[in-house]
């Protein structure tokens, strides 16, 4: 789930501070330069103008690598081990996707990281709160409760499914950092009915279990990742998807079937030129 500042920011929206210049580039470049990061004093910058969405030099990487991450045995009864758990792959991320944006020539930072025990309030929003998990834009954070998700997955013991959910919240910031998220809100806010707002919404909320899939797939050595527990995270994608009876006007994360289909997308194919969600005509059956 992608939540934004309502109070910091112009309107609400994934990214705080000023929106950023188009690049300037001729338009004989095409789309794909047009989302080339602008450079100049300080190095690379992150990429902005019509191609971020659909053209981000991040989608040009290689697959991402390989790296060992050897999880902890998970004991959902103790915070302690679901937040130590949630450390040591939240390491595998920062490893994995600073990797990735290295490759792509764009700067990155990790995401801060509040696995909470106690209540509180973030910019973005309190906590807890009917989410398990977050992503704020506003402080570059996610907010995770260490018994909260426990006790909203029914406490299921598949260590599999919090490493899903964690890789999807990080997702959010990978289209933070790469460029996505702003430009998704610049154009979102233009739009006039939930229903078309909602359009983008799940284009990002889909990109994001793509962006979970490819990391599951990439330290699935280490981290191995059975034919059982794969039928677990799917299915726990279906569930977390929008209902099949939802109005347009609630339609936010996407289909049970697109949900599945896009994490499984990642999986097999672990490289984020398999999450362009964004090339995809609104009304195509893959982001419903």
């Amino acid at each position: 789930m992608l939540t934004w500042n309502l109070a910091t920011g112009p309107t609400p929206g994934p990214e705080s501070g000023p929106a950023a210049e188009p690049s300037g580039e001729p338009s004989e470049y095409g789309p794909r330069d047009l989302a080339r990061p602008p450079t100049g004093e300080g190095g690379p910058r992150r990429p902005v103008g019509e191609g971020v969405l659909t053209a981000n030099p991040l989608y040009d990487t290689d697959r991402l690598s390989s790296l060992p991450c050897p999880a902890p045995d998970l004991d959902v009864r103790s915070p302690e081990s679901v937040t130590e758990f949630l450390n040591a792959l939240t390491d595998c991320l920062d490893e994995a996707w600073a990797a990735q944006f290295r490759q792509a020539g764009l700067p990155y930072d990790p995401p801060r990281r509040v696995f909470w025990t106690e209540e509180g309030t973030s910019p973005c929003r309190d906590y807890p709160s009917a989410a398990g998990a977050f992503y704020c834009r506003a402080d570059q954070s996610i907010y995770i409760g260490a018994a909260d998700v426990v006790e909203k997955w029914n406490h299921t013991r598949e260590s599999v499914v919090y490493a899903s959910l964690l890789a999807h919240e990080y997702g959010h910031h990978v289209q933070g950092e790469s460029g996505l998220l702003e430009h998704y809100h610049e154009q979102r806010r233009l739009e006039e009915t939930p229903k078309e707002r909602n359009a983008w919404t799940r284009k990002a909320e889909l990109q994001a279990n793509c962006f979970a899939g490819t990391f599951l797939g990439a330290v699935s050595v280490t981290y191995p990742i059975t034919a059982d527990d794969r039928a677990v995270v799917l299915a726990d994608a279906s569930a977390t998807a929008d209902p099949e009876d939802a109005p347009d006007e609630e339609r936010t994360h996407g289909s049970a079937e697109n949900g599945r289909y896009w994490l499984d997308q990642g999986m097999r194919e672990q490289s984020p030129g398999a999450c362009n969600t964004w090339n995809l005509p609104d009304d195509d059956s893959l982001v419903q």
